[in-house]
């Protein structure tokens, strides 16, 4: 063979190597991918032609569901509307999914492998397949109260159980309704999706429960006190009192609410410093305590978890780099660089709850077959020991004497919360910039059921005269009054 043909062969065996590599690429390596692809036409009409599985509430109530139709599509998802839309998500033609819908996409579809038997089985008999289903942790009534509390606000409400991190309800608003984005009428789904995605709109495809970021301001000030506990100082240890210090190294002044003195205007009592809120004291303490102390007792809290799926993914709560003295000063109070999810705020309130220990958060209760049988069950999963049960108590102690403190609506006189305001400045401005209003807390104080996490945005219609005790405490009592009286 000449120098010319041996030439054109082994470009011809490249080409058919690299041929051979990109369908075993493509066919191998990302078939999986590109089915899960909400692109993929052929994929969306196979899900379609068999029914998907339900996602229904603890007390068995539907949150969707699916009705037969007689177009090409043989099946309509349906949901229970808005209030459970931040949980369930969509499942949409055009637009793919979200939440549940996404997270749990191949059992509800019935390609996962733990549904594997029952599609032999019903390719056998002939039957048509089915998705499993989810049950989920979510009072369904809770959840409606939760977001009935917050209209006319952005903002967040998440409840768990301290002692298993079930997620009883997760609220977010403004919000939608998933079942214009499951119409099988295209020109519907884009009409809504427009209206959804407008300028004006304010983010409701946005779960603000655990994708929404934001400064904790003073529930921060739980993690402090938990670092100085361990550090050996109870709720009688002396700490910072003073109305107004200076930054080091700066001439920028860090005063108390209102400047106002706590304790006798020198000390203070660290129960003192967090029922009234001190900001001196928590940043001098902070500072006192360094950077490692406070990252090492937040992470024991779940902050800077990465990892951390309910099964949907969550943000990552975090301090920040604290590189010098003022940065640790304001991260003391909840400021600068630390931001934080409405689900790790009550992650940490449930850990307190349970004393000490924190629980791994979960939505999914159970498994269950296309028959609603059940397959597998979530089991409580405790993560660690943020606390030692006597520093809890002592901490606990100190949170219902910050209740007793805190102002605003809807105070309950039959049960005994332990709670924390916050305050959240940012923006650039600060001081034209409306805070955010946290309100972190669980009750009955001695024998908590619920754990509760509350923020109202830019501090709803109170403006620049926003606190968390004015705006989102009554929400907060609202919605732990709800949940204690309902038993």
């Amino acid at each position: 063979m000449n120098k010319p043909l041996r030439r054109v062969g082994l470009a011809m065996m490249a080409m058919m190597v690299l041929l051979l590599g990109n369908a075993t690429y493509v066919q191998v390596i990302k078939s999986d991918d590109y089915r899960k692809n909400p692109l993929n036409r052929r994929v969306v009409l196979d899900q379609y032609s068999r029914e998907r599985g339900q996602i229904i509430a603890s007390g068995g109530e539907p949150l969707a569901t699916v009705e037969r139709t007689t177009d090409r599509l043989r099946y309509l998802r349906k949901y229970a509307g808005p209030a459970f839309a931040p949980v369930t998500g969509y499942f949409s033609t055009v637009y793919g999914t979200s939440g549940l819908e996404r997270a749990e996409d191949d059992l509800l579809n019935g390609s996962d492998d733990r549904l594997f038997a029952r599609r032999v089985s019903a390719l056998i008999t002939g039957r048509d397949p089915k998705g499993g289903s989810l049950q989920l942790t979510v009072n369904a009534a809770l959840q409606q109260v939760a977001y009935d509390k917050l209209q006319g606000v952005n903002g967040s409400v998440v409840a768990i159980r301290p002692q298993t991190g079930e997620i009883l309800a997760m609220a977010s608003t403004p919000t939608f309704d998933p079942n214009a984005l499951a119409s099988h009428d295209v020109g519907e789904q884009q009409a809504a999706w427009r209206q959804l995605n407008a300028a004006d709109a304010e983010l409701p495809l946005l779960n603000r429960s655990i994708a929404g970021l934001y400064a904790p301001g003073s529930t921060f000030k739980l993690i402090v006190a938990a670092a100085a506990l361990a550090e050996g100082k109870t709720k009688d240890s002396e700490v910072d009192g003073r109305p107004v210090i200076t930054l080091p190294g700066t001439q920028t002044p860090l005063p108390n609410f209102n400047d106002s003195n706590c304790g006798n205007g020198v000390t203070a009592t660290l129960q003192e410093a967090l029922a009234k809120s001190c900001n001196t004291a928590f940043a001098v303490l902070a500072n006192e305590l360094g950077p490692e102390k406070l990252r090492r007792t937040a992470a024991k809290f779940g902050f800077d978890d990465s990892d951390l799926a309910i099964p949907m993914g969550v943000e990552t709560s975090r301090l920040g780099p604290m590189k010098d003295a003022p940065a640790v000063y304001q991260t003391g109070i909840g400021q600068r660089d630390a931001l934080v999810t409405p689900l790790e705020n009550a992650v940490v309130a449930a850990t307190i709850a349970n004393g000490g220990v924190r629980m791994r958060p979960h939505l999914v209760q159970k498994i269950l077959a296309p028959d609603l049988q059940v397959i597998s069950e979530t089991d409580p999963d405790e993560v660690t020991d943020a606390m030692k049960p006597d520093e809890a108590r002592a901490l606990r102690d100190m949170m219902i004497e910050s209740e007793k403190n805190t102002a605003g609506g809807g105070k309950l006189s039959n049960v005994v919360i332990a709670s924390k305001t916050g305050t959240a400045e940012h923006g650039e401005d600060v001081k034209k910039t409306k805070p955010h209003a946290w309100y972190v807390g669980f009750a009955p104080a001695e024998k908590p059921e619920i754990a509760i996490a509350v923020i109202v945005e830019n501090g709803g219609d109170a403006g620049l005269a926003a606190t968390g005790g004015r705006v989102a405490a009554p929400i907060g009592r609202a919605v732990i009054g709800s949940y204690l009286g309902s038993r």
